[in-house]
């Protein structure tokens, strides 16, 4: 796991590098500093009596020590600020590259693997266990070496003044050691616990925000408070039980930090009157020195605590980071799709390997390069899901499905997908202008195949309404155009991409039946050579196709013209007639 995160450091490994020799730098003159002042305190005891009869300060030796203690702790505050700066280049430029390389690795996922991961669990990934891990970061390339560090001199600097009155320093080492164990040990499941909650909680917020017209619609305001205080009041109770632990960490380490310093003193001062040794200089140095001790163990009881609640997000962005996608380009791919034949020869398809029943079972269906075809069939009956194999999103289970020709697995993904253009069910339009929306179907499309595109799409007319025109302004979402409009948008996108096959996903159903037609009758002139798949409810909209497939169970239930089926196919009747109804009691 750590090996994969430590990948993500690339261009930053110098400053991770820099910043701990600084710090070492810094805590050796720290550690030097004291000592400097005993020699001081102990010049100044013997050359006081010369005070008394000099009026010059040269003569002693103590302007030397004094230049010699203000050079070291300038020089120990550059060490300082430099370790500062290179610590925050560091872990911000190692969290950056994190968050490239997960985003990066979900953009490579199948569906498959998409829907293996929650969409806010994602979005908790790449923001708040980022955050985490930066800061874990940033522990361990300045405390983490610091402390240690700090200790070991400390320790040894202690024995040099102190000798054996160091000894209480080590002494507490192992039952602190011990007691931080403990804690590191039952936190760890708390926050694993508090993590996943998080999901639950921006699951429960990016819910609510996206639907926000239906909640204010059904007057269901109170009900999403009362969800999110559920989640939220959950997660509280878990992160205080995961903090309550932790708090024990400041307490303990006050106890000792106060109790080894009144046991140095006390026994010091107990041995210099019982021997007649002025040792003040000594005590008050080594109480320098146990306060270094005792706080590194406490900074390193820190970088724990750090470490414990990021290890738990370290392992949810290591999960992510070495998902494989389940779609892999074959070794020799096809980049040239000839036409828009597609041939589906005994497919089965489900979700996962594991599903108890195929979503699609025993599908032979062929057909011709420039065809227009129409699906339809009841809602669960498997339509989508049958398409979504022609530009390979998902992987059949069982048969193949052939475009040009070839199998779709032997095709380069993106030169398939490019060619099979998807207007998918759910419309979905990106902050920015009209024309930077549409140009996702083609970069380089200019201004006049722009129009094109739209007045073929029926867009054209209610974009030039807007102030702005094709540099009007999308909000996320497509949050400021209808749904019919932002339907007749994400056509003209896909027309710009002059595919070899075009799938029309249930895209048409919240325009009227006649803007309907007009597209219809749009997309066969513009794209004559074009496949055309039409997935819809309404029979009305595809009426007019070559050949119509009944779906029903998964299964194709039957194919032929609006005519035939009409005579033979009793699903296609009873949703035709239903639908019809109503027109021809006004006639009569």
């Amino acid at each position: 796991m750590l090996k994969r995160l430590a990948k993500s450091i690339r261009e930053y490994k110098l400053a991770s590098i820099m910043s701990p020799l600084f710090v070492i730098l810094e805590v050796i003159l720290e550690c030097l500093i004291p000592l400097v002042i005993v020699w001081l305190g102990k010049a100044v005891e013997r050359d006081v009596a010369m005070w008394a009869w000099s009026n010059n300060i040269k003569e002693l030796g103590i302007g030397q020590y004094a230049i010699i203690l203000l050079a070291m702790s300038i020089l120990s505050l550059a060490f300082g600020a430099l370790a500062g700066a290179f610590c925050a280049k560091a872990s911000a430029g190692f969290a950056k590259n994190l968050r490239k390389d997960l985003f990066y690795k979900v953009q490579e996922f199948s569906f498959e693997n998409i829907d293996k991961f929650s969409t806010s669990s994602l979005v908790t990934r790449m923001t708040t266990d980022v955050t985490n891990v930066q800061f874990s970061y940033m522990m361990i390339v300045r405390m983490a070496f610091r402390c240690p560090v700090m200790l070991v001199f400390s320790v040894v600097m202690a024995f040099v003044i102190g000798g054996p009155l160091a000894w209480i320093f080590i002494a507490v080492i192992p039952f602190l050691s011990v007691i931080l164990f403990v804690i590191m040990k039952k936190a760890m499941p708390l926050f694993r616990r508090v993590f996943k909650k998080y999901d639950n909680l921006n699951e429960s917020v990016q819910e609510n925000v996206k639907g926000m017209r239906v909640v204010k619609s059904y007057v269901r305001e109170n009900y999403e408070k009362q969800k999110f205080d559920k989640a939220s009041d959950s997660l509280c109770v878990d992160f205080t039980k995961a903090e309550r632990l932790l708090a024990w960490n400041n307490p303990v380490m006050q106890f000792f930090f106060y109790g080894v310093l009144s046991s140095v003193m006390f026994v010091g001062c107990y041995f210099g009157i019982k021997n007649g040794t002025d040792i003040t200089w000594e005590i008050s140095q080594l109480v320098v020195y146990g306060m270094q001790i005792l706080m590194s163990l406490m900074m390193i009881s820190m970088v724990f605590v750090m470490i414990t609640m990021s290890l738990e997000s370290a392992r949810r962005i290591d999960e992510v980071l070495q998902e494989e996608s389940t779609l892999h380009n074959p070794e020799n791919p096809v980049y040239e799709v000839d036409d828009g034949s597609i041939d589906f020869d005994d497919v089965s398809f489900k979700y996962s390997a594991n599903a108890e029943r195929n979503v699609l079972e025993d599908i032979d269906l062929h057909i011709k390069s420039g065809e227009t075809i129409g699906i339809i069939g009841g809602t669960g009956s498997s339509k989508t899901s049958l398409v979504n194999l022609i530009s390979r999103l998902y992987d059949v289970s069982e048969g193949s499905v052939k475009v040009g020709g070839k199998d779709v697995r032997e095709y380069d993904i993106t030169s398939l997908r490019t060619q099979v253009s998807v207007v998918l069910q759910k419309n979905m339009l990106f902050s920015g202008t009209i024309k930077e929306n549409l140009r996702w179907g083609d970069q380089n499309a200019t201004d006049e195949e722009i129009v094109e595109a739209c007045r073929l799409a029926q867009a054209d007319e209610f974009v030039r309404s807007f102030p702005d025109g094709y540099d009007t302004h999308i909000e996320q979402g497509g949050t400021n155009v209808s749904g019919g409009q932002k339907q007749r948008l994400c056509i003209a996108r896909a027309l710009l991409k002059k595919p070899k096959v075009l799938i029309l996903d249930d895209s048409t159903s919240a325009v009227d039946t006649k803007t309907d037609a007009l597209i219809r009758k749009g997309l066969k002139e513009y794209l004559p050579a074009t496949t055309k798949i039409i997935i819809a409810q309404r029979t009305s909209s595809v009426e007019d196709a070559d050949r119509i497939i009944v779906m029903d169970g998964g299964k194709i239930n039957a194919v032929g013209t609006h005519a035939e089926l009409l005579k033979s196919n009793a699903i296609y009747s009873e949703v035709y007639h239903s639908q019809n109804k109503g027109g021809k009691s006004d006639e009569e």
